[in-house]
């Protein structure tokens, strides 16, 4: 019986790899590893970026909300997919999903919006630097991080809200490893229609837009490099813009192919596998790559590190 028709309906269960056991231990020590090392890197950038007044800028200030943002996305998911995969138990409370399935959700929209105000940011800085700080001054800044927040979240409640209240008719078994919206479409014993039109346009706004801006800025940064006289500085861009490329192709191509296809095409097995890219292997590529790389981050550490061994010497 579903929440609707009663109180008999006391949560989902995640059957996750529950058909490949020997998969799912596996699988649980290379999570548990690259969610040790996402948080350690993610954590290390915001640590870096509140207390170096050198990394007190506008690219940094963004990435501190990318790599929070991504904190929050892995540790939304993970404990509960390493908690399924390592106990017999696979059950999630209705609360439990709805949790997992706004805040996911909403994460999801903040980082689309948040990669294309961060190529916007790098447009500003290659063909415009003579006027970035005028342009990225600190209360754009801020406000187009409200932005980007304010637009995930306020699309995910709507989203949760339509998804949760489809009629289930006692189906509870989620073919997933946590609560997502296409997997939740298919569970429904109603017409969804609406709901799969719905998700389609909203996929569009977040993943073709954005992309497509993101896209713009690169092109006219590529045009802009490629005036550097310098062979050296021609390949340093190339090499700093192609790695921000990386990370975008591989969050908005796995998300595309999950959203935009109609839930009744849906590969289970494919779309376990690509929601595990987007939910671990992007948030541990955003700081290697955009910042970890880096000569100014790794500056900073040194400097950090310097200040705390001499505090114990002192």
């Amino acid at each position: 019986m579903d929440r609707a028709n009663g109180s008999l309906f006391s949560g989902f269960i995640l059957l996750g790899f529950s058909n490949r056991p020997q998969l799912e231990t596996a699988l649980f020590a290379v999570i548990l590893v690259i969610y040790f090392l996402s948080f350690l890197g993610n954590s290390t950038i915001i640590l870096l970026s509140v207390v170096d007044p050198h990394l007190h800028t506008p690219m940094y200030f963004f990435l501190s909300n990318l790599s929070f943002m991504d904190l929050c996305l892995t540790t939304c998911t993970v404990p509960q997919t390493l908690f399924n995969f390592k106990g017999k138990d696979k059950t999630i409370t209705y609360g439990g999903c709805v949790t997992q399935l706004f805040i996911a959700l909403g994460l999801g929209g903040v980082e689309c919006v948040l990669l294309s105000v961060m190529a916007y940011d790098r447009y500003a800085a290659v063909c415009r630097p003579l006027h970035y700080m005028v342009i990225m001054h600190p209360q754009l800044c801020l406000q187009l991080v409200i932005t980007a927040w304010l637009t995930g979240f306020g699309n995910s409640m709507v989203q949760t809200a339509l998804t949760m209240t489809l009629p289930l008719c006692g189906r509870n078994r989620l073919d997933h490893f946590f609560c997502e919206v296409p997997v939740m479409l298919k569970l429904a014993c109603a017409n969804t229609f609406i709901n799969e039109a719905e998700l389609f346009a909203v996929s569009v706004f977040f993943l073709v837009v954005p992309l497509s801006l993101i896209l713009v800025s690169y092109g006219h940064i590529t045009h802009a490099v490629l005036k550097i006289k310098s062979a050296q500085g021609r390949r340093k861009a190339f090499g700093t813009c192609g790695s921000h490329l990386l990370v975008v192709i591989i969050f908005f191509g796995t998300l595309i192919s999950m959203y935009l296809q109609p839930p009744s095409s849906y590969s289970q097995d494919v779309n376990k596998s690509i929601a595990l890219f987007y939910t671990l292997v992007t948030p541990l590529l955003n700081p290697l790559i955009y910042t970890l790389r880096n000569k100014e981050v790794k500056s900073a550490l040194r400097r950090i590190i310097g200040r705390s061994t001499d505090s114990r010497k002192s």
